[in-house]
């Protein structure tokens, strides 16, 4: 049985929760919540916000490296195109400042909105915000060398 079309389901599964999560958050969401919204009110929401989208996120941080990498094994390291290479790189940068985002930006927002310190907790949206921007990003890129990085082989 050929795994490979399951495992690249799951890929773009990851993908897309992932990035089209933060692209709804980023560009749709946070404006609104900006514009509406007085502070208080604005970082409660991003605590809950987040509290539903980061298990999901951490679902694509599993399944992104295990159906790659599951991808990799099948069909052999030497097949894998030069533009693989980006890709991953790029996925693990994300990893990365999603991990930062998740450890450390993330609980100085909770902590802050049960504390009621808007400050701290504005700070650290403020944070997460940059770092979403980032990633986001990044997440373009990657789905741009993903799909298009064929056509710059030599």
């Amino acid at each position: 049985m050929n795994l490979v079309p399951l495992l690249l389901f799951l890929h773009l599964l990851g993908v897309t929760i992932w990035v089209g999560g933060m692209f709804f958050a980023y560009v749709c969401l946070r404006p609104v919540a900006a514009a509406q919204l007085q502070p208080p009110q604005r970082l409660a929401l991003w605590a809950a916000v987040f509290a539903r989208f980061f298990p999901w996120v951490w679902l694509a941080v599993i399944l992104l490296p295990a159906s790659g990498f599951g991808v990799i094994v099948l069909v052999g390291w030497g097949s894998v195109p030069p533009h693989w290479h980006v890709m991953m790189t790029l996925g693990f940068v994300m990893m990365m400042i999603f991990g930062h985002i998740y450890f450390a930006s993330y609980p100085r927002l909770c902590q802050g909105v049960a504390a009621t310190d808007w400050s701290k907790a504005g700070a650290a949206l403020n944070q997460i915000r940059k770092m979403v921007g980032i990633n986001l990003g990044l997440g373009l890129l990657t789905i741009t060398v993903a799909t298009l990085g064929t056509y710059f082989r030599h």
